[in-house]
């Protein structure tokens, strides 16, 4: 079948009943080493050492916040000018790093040696690397690696290659082991425990988070493992997850008090738990986040919504956006689209909602222009030049850094986008 061509010359590809718009340009998104500061706090005795340059460096400065002299999980290893000349081995200076790094914090027990562009243009091997080292601190340390490079990555990719990365460490399940249920994706400790309080409500006896709090508590996977993605973005992760044996449970992603419900439901019915005491033990929360969201609700229904690709969370929002908030997506633009895990987010959209894979910055640009949204999801460096001609913007990344997850957050997360209009009807005043 030949593809289909949008209007603007965009290739286009058919998926169940919808059509897709690949675009295959100019991408604007930030790369995958930013996702280091949230998964830096997750994991409190991992270590992430970026080799790059002075720009990763201050890349991950400014988006921490961490000042100087404070003591945070991740630093850069920087590649310098004699190394990129070859006058220096750059195996032995990241072993001599890496031993000083130790020897100064005996309390990391997880080491991700973290590509960047640099070091993958100048093909440094830190798989060899991170196997080298692995035996060399054997017993105190454990030393893996992933991509975070821009090249590879994109904004969010940087948890799914650093969560891939880990899963073919974790230990193997018994073989006559009961159902234990997975929570896949780094949430903020508050949310993961607002979780785990109705998954024990439910009576669902084992449920284990991915990552964990501790390298030492990682959960174990095999074929009685059931797992539920928390987060959109984890394509790769699912599928290591998936070779050690273990199912994913098909379910809407938990944001607002639809997804959510559906999401906790999925692994309720996987456990065979009651019907009745399912609703029994949601309904509390349910009612919460549907009265949390009310008020927002008056600010967005009937506004039309134009999402550009950032997070890979674009989908499940705009799906919470038009079905709890009556908001009009107008076209929702995602890094990449998994078309299994994003299937029961698609039913659910508008069928005139146009999705978007990739992006050719330019060509979106001129569609937000044409469409004129009442709100743009954009990252930082398309947002003030969109202010500049009379839109209104969302910053994406703080759809990531906030926490948004659950029933207790779906009013925060309907505030998030509620707010931007209230500034502009305040500032039109």
């Amino acid at each position: 079948m030949a593809p289909c061509v949008a209007p603007d010359g965009t290739e286009a590809a058919p998926i169940a009943g919808t059509t897709i718009l690949r675009e295959r340009g100019q991408r604007e998104v930030f790369c995958g080493l930013t996702g280091i500061i949230w998964l830096h706090r997750k994991i409190q005795d991992a270590f992430f050492l970026v080799v790059g340059s002075r720009t990763c460096a201050h890349l991950l400065q400014s988006a921490a916040g961490v000042m100087v002299f404070a003591e945070p999980r991740f630093a850069t290893a920087i590649i310098e000018e004699r190394d990129l000349a070859g006058m220096a081995d750059c195996n032995d200076e990241l072993d001599r790093v890496v031993d000083r790094l130790l020897l100064r914090r005996p309390d990391i027990k997880l080491l991700f040696l973290v590509g960047s562009c640099p070091s993958e243009v100048i093909k440094l091997d830190l798989a060899r690397a991170a196997q080298r080292l692995s035996v060399e601190h054997v017993g105190r340390t454990r030393v893996l690696h992933y991509s975070g490079s821009g090249i590879e990555t994109t904004f969010t990719e940087g948890e799914d290659a650093c969560l891939a990365a880990l899963a073919p460490e974790l230990a193997a399940t018994a073989p006559d082991a009961a159902l234990e249920l997975m929570i896949v994706g780094a949430l903020p400790d508050v949310v993961e425990d607002q979780f785990l309080r109705l998954f024990a409500q439910m009576g669902i006896a084992t449920v284990r988070s991915f990552p964990a709090r501790r390298a030492g508590t990682m959960p174990p996977v095999g074929p009685n493992t059931r797992f539920l993605l928390a987060q959109p973005f984890l394509g790769e992760t699912a599928r290591a997850l998936a070779d050690r044996g273990a199912v994913r449970l098909d379910a809407l992603f938990p944001f607002g008090a639809e997804g959510t419900s559906d999401w906790l439901h999925a692994a309720a019915r996987a456990f065979g738990i009651d019907e009745m005491h399912f609703r029994s033990v949601i309904a509390p929360g349910r009612e919460r986040a549907q009265r949390a969201i009310a008020h927002a609700r008056e600010q967005l229904a009937g506004k039309s919504i134009f999402f550009l690709p950032d997070s890979q969370l674009e989908l499940p929002l705009a799906r919470f956006l038009a079905r709890e908030l009556g908001m009009t997506p107008l076209e929702v633009g995602t890094p990449y689209l998994h078309r299994a895990h994003m299937a029961a987010e698609l039913a659910l959209l508008p069928a005139d909602t146009v999705i978007s894979e990739g992006q050719d910055v330019d060509r979106q640009l001129d569609r937000v222009r044409a469409a004129r949204p009442d709100l743009t999801v954009c990252g930082l460096g398309l947002a003030n030049p969109l202010e500049a001609e009379g839109f209104t913007t969302k910053w994406a990344i703080e759809l990531v850094f906030s926490p948004i997850h659950g029933f207790d957050q779906a009013g925060d997360l309907a505030d998030l986008f509620a707010r931007p209009l209230r500034r502009r009807d305040v500032l039109k005043v």
